[in-house]
């Protein structure tokens, strides 16, 4: 990892070329804060221009160069006449470089502007007002600049761009460059904030973290554990960058470090108002609108780091209590002030209060903040809590992926359950670790048995609606609706135990078809989220995987998307609540499957198999859709891998994921070749689905016979007339029984193929694509072409350019249903046909251009190498006059 491959900055780089080549202006210096890649934009920029146009100089000024006349410019310039005015040295210099540049035109890249001498700088503005020349450069943030150097752009001869920090999007690329390999979402938005993406810092916290191996991969995902070794560099390079303090300004730092955000009122409590307004004119503190109140935050996340490991333990401790008695004083106003508090009461060794931890712990939990809770529920069962703390404790370290642990604490307390009420959480939550985070089957009846010792109508509620959502996992469903309608019947039920009988039902709903009942129940669960997130937070994830299964069976993309955007995908990624943010990998991955991006489908399932690796509950599902989308790529000895993998991982208390498993198993067969074995086992799962009662699986299964030309085919036990119902029949039948528009869009692809309909066919297509469905919608069309091929229809030539659009939205596809259906179709064809949707060109152009490159990403590599260029701007100004088909520009 010594120098990584250079990502981003696309526009940036667009703009310094263009500056170059005289298109606009005659150069640029880009203005940013230390470390935030100016000097590498900047030689990367140079680096790509040609040395038969470009006469190109580099400088590199520093503090050395600076205290010597021409110092900058030591590197360009051979030794000077003696005898020469200083306007006579100018000149000369000019001359020099004139000379040298043998009629180029003249690029001066400028590192570090700002410590330019001052007669370097006079002659980069000299310089700069030549017809034949440009000035690229970098300055940075809070220097003086020479008056030479900002003259450049007051008199207009460069541009001024300021470079910002990375985005997030940029971030992840980067992240990719360093380790050489993919990092899980969740890493990557933690480590973008720790950096505020600044190249460099981010680059020293990836060495960090690989040295002390908090950085590991799995399953070819990095994931960071979170935990920070700062190393030396790192520390240095932030202390250089806060300086020498002094007691004053350390204190509001400080403060700041263990405190922020730290309302404004509250920190001019503690220290000097200059000390403040120094701090922040530094930029050491920076001030942040919050509702009504001004909070003070340190002005990168770095410096808190860095403070917070060389304050004296003693200091640190001293410092914490004092914030916490400042915020008790003035009140806790707002609702995160009290997790605030336990914070520093916690980590100042102060915290004596244990009802106080346990409602920090709560808090912390409510918000997905697993670390943290944990924390704070120790301390509270320490601090002698009792049972409250132990039941909550367990709880946390569920979820923690630590069942075993969890079990400890439970069985401390196990005689402390004489009330019933109390009886009730002790068997709930020993049951959620036993079942979910041991994976022991049994516990269902333990359970239940325990259950009818209970008088108490609130507390068998309670256990009735765990016993509920228990064997619906274990696929005994009949009973978990019994059992969950109970619960919703008993008016003594809690809030929480009636909502987690409510998803049980919501997610039997969803499988069974009745889609729009399930959406109502789950809107009503989350419409009570007050009521029930601090007696068992845990139940969003309930609510999740009825909701999520909800919009996979329905083929609802942007639903999908709009759950993966939420704030609970939020505040599991930044707490660290593996299973909810490992689900919402596996609907990431799903959703970017029916679009046909196998590349973003594979990266997300990648990342929940990582995430997931030490949970069983959701693992199994992540590693079947890993095999479903190396499957869709055609990859088939990982979805073979991934299959097994699955098989080895999938609880038994998680039965009710199996259409997802054999799905997978059904598109790995027919990717590895064995399409008839794929098509036995998809019809017994048809037969299995039917007699759970799981229509809405069914109609989805039974489409994936469809797509492997099984329209016609028998499916089903015998009818009354001896006779059995075809595939399109059957999807026709469900058509009617399961809610939504996609079982009827299924049933007309379903018919148009058992028909071989091209008309019907394309028509689904239609319909697929107006979901976003681009998958299922070009091997419709796949489909419609080769029986247009077949019938010599002059109509073949307008499918296939619309396959030609649905493809070039897609990444590799390679699919049996898309093989099948076009066997007259070479690869040459396809990728020619992608390339006129994604040019805009006409087929022959495409042609043309296709050369011998098999992707279009490897065609524009050979463009852009056959024309000179190195940017999609530059290939639009070699390109521009190649006519499309629709009379618009090539590219």
């Amino acid at each position: 990892m010594s120098r990584w491959s250079f990502v981003g900055r696309a526009e940036q780089l667009d703009r310094l070329r263009m500056a170059v080549a005289g298109v606009r202006g005659r150069g640029i210096l880009f203005t940013g804060r230390a470390g935030i890649g100016k000097s590498r934009l900047l030689h990367e920029g140079v680096d790509a221009l040609p040395g038969d146009k470009y006469a190109v100089w580099r400088i590199a000024a520093s503090a050395t160069t600076s205290a010597m006349a021409f110092g900058g410019l030591v590197q360009v310039l051979p030794e000077q006449p003696q005898g020469l005015s200083p306007a006579g040295i100018l000149r000369w210099a000019v001359d020099v470089l004139q000379q040298q540049a043998a009629g180029r035109r003249i690029v001066l890249a400028v590192d570090d502007a700002h410590l330019l001498d001052p007669p370097s700088a006079a002659l980069v503005h000299l310089v700069a007002r030549a017809e034949n020349a440009s000035v690229v450069g970098t300055l940075r943030d809070g220097e003086q600049i020479p008056l030479p150097i900002r003259a450049l752009w007051t008199d207009g001869l460069v541009e001024r761009a300021e470079l910002g920090p990375l985005p997030p999007d940029e971030t992840a690329a980067m992240l990719t460059a360093i380790v050489g390999g993919q990092v899980d979402s969740g890493s990557t938005d933690r480590l973008g904030r720790l950096s505020a993406g600044n190249p460099l810092l981010l680059r020293e916290l990836v060495h960090a973290a690989t040295n002390s191996g908090e950085l590991v991969e799995r399953y070819g995902v990095w994931t960071w554990t979170g935990r920070l070794e700062l190393a030396p560099s790192l520390t240095e390079l932030i202390d250089i960058r806060i300086g020498q303090l002094t007691p004053g300004v350390r204190a509001v730092v400080e403060l700041v470090a263990f405190g922020e955000p730290l309302g404004l009122r509250l920190l001019h409590q503690a220290v000097e108002q200059h000390d403040v307004e120094y701090a922040e004119e530094r930029g050491l503190i920076t001030m942040v609108e919050s509702d009504r109140r001004l909070d003070v935050r340190l002005a990168h996340p770095l410096y808190g780091e860095v403070v917070r490991r060389q304050c004296p333990v003693s200091r640190t401790r001293r410092l914490q209590a004092h914030l916490a008695d400042l915020l008790e004083k003035v009140g806790k106003r707002r609702r995160e002030d009290l997790l605030r508090v336990a914070r520093w009461r916690l980590a100042s060794g102060t915290a004596q209060d244990p009802a106080m931890l346990i409602a920090a712990a709560g808090e912390a939990f409510a918000r997905y903040d697993v670390p943290l809770a944990t924390r704070l529920a120790r301390a509270a069962l320490d601090a002698g809590g009792g049972f409250d703390a132990a039941e909550l404790l367990a709880t946390i370290l569920m979820f923690a992926d630590r069942p075993a642990e969890a079990l400890g604490v439970l069985d401390a307390v196990a005689t402390d359950t004489g009330q019933e009420e109390r009886r009730s959480r002790w068997l709930t939550v020993r049951g959620m670790v036993s079942y979910w985070g041991l994976s022991q089957a049994s516990t269902v009846e333990e359970i239940a048995a325990e259950g009818t010792k209970l008088t108490d109508a609130a507390a068998q509620a309670r256990v009735r609606a765990f016993e509920a959502i228990m064997r619906l996992h274990r696929l005994d469903a009949p009973a978990a609706l019994r059992l969950a309608q109970g619960v919703l019947d008993r008016p003594a039920a809690s809030v929480a135990a009636r909502e987690l009988a409510r998803c049980t039902i919501a997610h039997l709903q969803a499988v069974q078809g009745q889609l729009c009942r399930s959406a109502s129940a789950v809107d009503l669960v989350q419409a009570k989220v007050a009521s029930w997130r601090a007696d068992m937070p845990y139940l969003q994830l309930a609510v999740e995987l009825a909701r999520g299964t909800r919009l996979a069976l329905s083929g609802d993309l942007a639903g999908i998307d709009a759950l993966v955007a939420d704030e609970f995908a939020d505040l599991a990624d930044a707490g660290d609540f593996r299973l909810g943010t490992g689900y919402l990998a596996i609907l990431r991955a799903y959703a970017a499957r029916l679009r046909g991006r196998s590349d973003t489908a594979l990266q997300a399932a990648l990342s929940a198999c990582a995430v997931l690796a030490t949970s069983r509950v959701y693992a199994g599902l992540a590693q079947s859709e890993r095999a479903q989308a190396a499957a869709l790529r055609g990859d088939a000895r990982q979805a073979a891998e991934a299959m097994a993998e699955a098989d080895r991982l999938q609880s038994p208390t998680m039965v009710v994921l199996y259409p997802w498993l054999e799905q997978a198993r059904a598109a790995t067969l027919a990717a590895g070749g064995e399409p008839a074995t794929a098509v036995k086992r998809l019809h017994d799962l048809v037969d299995r689905l039917r007699a759970d009662g799981f229509a809405g699986h069914e109609a989805l299964v039974l489409h994936d016979l469809v797509r492997l030309g099984q329209a016609a085919a028998q499916t089903g036990p015998r009818c009354s007339d001896g006779g059995r119902r075809t595939v399109a029949q059957r999807l026709t039948e469900l058509s009617e029984q399961v809610d939504g528009e996609l079982p009827p869009l299924l049933a007309r692809h379903a018919r148009a193929s058992a028909d071989g309909l091209p008309e019907g066919l394309l028509g689904a297509a239609d319909g697929f694509a107006e979901r976003g469905l681009d998958l299922l919608a070009a091997e419709a069309v796949a489909e419609a072409v080769h029986l247009l091929r077949q019938r010599r229809s002059p109509e073949v030539g307008h499918a296939r350019q619309r396959l030609g659009a649905l493809l070039a939205g897609c990444d590799m596809v390679h699919t049996p249903a898309l093989q099948a259906a076009t066997p007259t179709l070479t690869d040459r064809e396809w990728q020619v046909a992608r390339l006129a949707a994604v040019g805009g060109t006409s087929r022959a152009i495409a042609e043309q251009l296709f050369l011998s490159a098999r992707t279009v990403e490897n065609h524009l590599q050979r463009v852009y190498t056959k024309l000179g260029v190195t940017s999609r701007a530059e290939l639009r100004l070699a390109l521009g006059t190649i006519p499309g088909h629709d009379g618009t520009t090539a590219v």
